[in-house]
């Protein structure tokens, strides 16, 4: 048996991909093939397409689309429906950690795109997720990531706070209540799951039938598992503070007193933060990180959550 590389779960017959999974993708799609080129090659594709394409952002990145019935990406400069990530030199194991946690995030009750890992050709695996900008072949929706709404450039995405973030979701979403209970939900997974790195630009609103909601989630990565050494538990300060941020700081602070949530509301999210533990653990074990990385992950998990809910 072996570990689909999409759901991280148990697949039999033979298969690399379970069925689930590659239904999950696309409802035509039976396998998926690796990438013609090799982590080198996607890396100097990356840097020779990167002022064709529309998305932007410090890691690699190449647009593609999927052929269902020939099983494949293909890589192009316009009218990507799929987010190709290769591992971005000198970290190791991004594409790993990053399809694990987008999972883990699923699990918790985040909403996710479609994604998971395809191999190269050189065996490396690279990271895709599905665009949440695109409906069907050609519409676009309408989205602004939060550095575009509060008029910061990329050079200044970390120049705010926690707090300015709650801002702009109360300012602009349609129904606030509603949003700012999926943006708790978000940061507190996004503090249980080491990921230190949430700046402006890793927030977006998206434009569905008239009504301004949070985007789904994305770039979620364990970053201090990456780093080794994060010296910040926070991108962006909390309470002032982007270390030794507390159970005070996140519920106490954050949920209930700056996004007013009543207890109604932030009770079943935290309940489910905490019961996602186990399954947590399991999808630690069948992810495609190294054995000291899982442990690492793991290690990283248990120091936040006994600081989150003793």
């Amino acid at each position: 048996m072996s570990i689909c590389p999409i759901t991280l779960e148990l697949v039999e017959g033979g298969r690399h991909y379970s069925r689930a999974g590659l239904r999950a993708v696309h409802p035509r799609l039976e396998n998926l093939l690796p990438l013609h080129l090799t982590q080198e090659e996607q890396l100097r594709e990356a840097r020779l397409r990167a002022d064709k394409m529309s998305i932007q952002g410090v890691q690699p990145k190449l647009s593609a689309v999927l052929k269902p019935k020939e099983g494949r990406f293909e890589i192009v400069d316009r009218g990507g429906q799929f987010i190709l990530k290769p591992n971005p030199p000198p970290f190791e194991e991004v594409p790993a950690n990053e399809a694990l946690t987008m999972t883990l995030a699923e699990i918790a009750g985040l909403d996710v795109p479609p994604h998971g890992l395809v191999s190269a050709s050189d065996e490396s695996w690279v990271y895709f997720v599905r665009r949440f900008d695109r409906a069907g072949r050609n519409q676009r929706l309408h989205q602004e990531d939060f550095a575009q709404l509060t008029g910061a450039l990329r050079d200044t995405k970390y120049n705010s706070s926690m707090e300015q973030i709650a801002k702009v979701v109360e300012t602009h979403c349609t129904f606030p209540a509603i949003e700012k209970a999926k943006l708790a939900r978000l940061l507190l997974f996004c503090f249980l799951t080491g990921n230190e790195d949430m700046h402006l630009k890793n927030f977006s609103l998206v434009v569905r039938k008239g009504v301004v909601c949070l985007s789904p989630a994305y770039d979620l990565l364990n970053t201090t598992l990456v780093l080794g050494n994060a010296s910040e538990e926070s991108a962006l300060p909390l309470r002032g503070k982007k270390r030794k941020l507390t159970r005070s700081d996140w519920v106490d602070y954050l949920c209930r007193e700056r996004l007013g949530l009543p207890t109604a509301i932030l009770d079943p999210i935290l309940h489910t933060l905490d019961a996602s533990r186990d399954a947590w653990i399991q999808k630690i074990e069948n992810s495609y990180l190294s054995t000291p990385a899982k442990a690492g992950y793991l290690e990283i998990l248990n120091d936040r959550r006994s600081r989150l809910f003793g």
